[in-house]
């Protein structure tokens, strides 16, 4: 039985979410296409019907994590406060607990590192959208004269992140968050005076 072009692009993008709930919380090595598809409720044959290749996937999931971490990013405020509300809910401790429903970044980056240059193309792409979106609340006249600082927020959100859900001890790991949030909103405000 032929399916419809829309049942095809649904399907597509069910394994790519479901994957990506996967990989945040598995990884990338620790998730075989089988329990993908079972993921998304589908047999292994149906994967190569949508992809290529794990890898391909990889790529389309990368892509789609950074495209809908970039849109969240649009919903806080403009402005310093919008930041202030991006770094907060990013070092939350729901964020941090919660790896599946988080940043692809925090979740994968050493992994991704390792991927196709395909994957890390798309990692780059959806990374410096992320950047540009939050140079251009910090400095909207000139969001270029903050692109460097603000990959360096991110960097340092991304890590603090990673520490945090590192540590078994849980006071140390949310001061980790608390002192995260102080030395971003510091960056924030370098920034902004630049």
């Amino acid at each position: 039985m032929r399916y419809a072009v829309e049942h095809k692009q649904v399907t597509r993008r069910r394994i790519v979410e479901t994957a990506g709930r996967r990989f945040k919380r598995d990884g990338i090595d620790g998730s075989g296409i089988s329990t993908l598809m079972s993921d998304a409720g589908l047999t292994n044959g149906a994967f190569y019907t949508h992809f290529e290749s794990k890898d391909d996937l990889v790529t389309a999931v990368i892509a789609d994590e950074l495209r809908g971490q970039c849109e969240s990013l649009r919903e806080p405020g403009p402005g310093r406060a919008g930041v202030e509300q991006v770094v907060r809910g990013y070092l939350s401790v729901e964020h941090r607990d919660n790896p599946g429903h988080g940043c692809p970044s925090a979740a994968l980056l050493d992994e991704i590192g390792r991927c196709t240059d395909a994957a890390r193309q798309a990692y780059t792409d959806g990374v410096l959208a992320v950047i540009d979106d939050i140079a251009a609340r910090l400095a909207p006249q000139d969001p270029e004269s903050v692109r460097l600082t603000t990959l360096s927020i991110y960097a340092g959100l991304v890590g603090t992140l990673q520490l945090s859900r590192a540590l078994s001890d849980r006071p140390l790991a949310d001061a980790v968050l608390d002192q995260g949030i102080e030395n971003a909103l510091a960056l924030v405000d370098t920034a902004q005076q630049s």
